[in-house]
């Protein structure tokens, strides 16, 4: 069932047809809302970081926490895999002498 989810980004509100679930939706939403937030305070005295400038630069560290977010849970089933392959020839050894 679709849902409207608003959020205020530069003091206008943007509506958006959320799919699935809402509370998701307003998640996402509410992070890029503080990465926005953030890249305003960091730049607040510059004058030259424009609207769409904010939104790239949010944009970029979502996507480069997502990527080290990837790169972790890649990193931890590779670590779990080889735990387990371990564990299972201990097993082995120790069921079949």
């Amino acid at each position: 069932m679709e849902q409207l989810v608003t959020i205020e980004l530069f003091g206008q509100p943007y509506t958006f047809k959320a799919q699935s679930d809402v509370s998701n939706a307003k998640e996402v939403a509410d992070h890029l809302v503080k990465e926005v937030t953030k890249i305003e305070t960091q730049y607040s005295s510059k004058s030259s970081v424009n609207k769409l400038a904010t939104l790239i630069l949010a944009a970029l560290n979502i996507a480069n926490e997502n990527i080290k977010l990837k790169k972790s849970h890649s990193d931890l089933l590779v670590d779990i895999s080889k735990k387990s392959a371990n564990l299972i020839h201990t097993l082995d050894r120790a069921v079949n002498g």
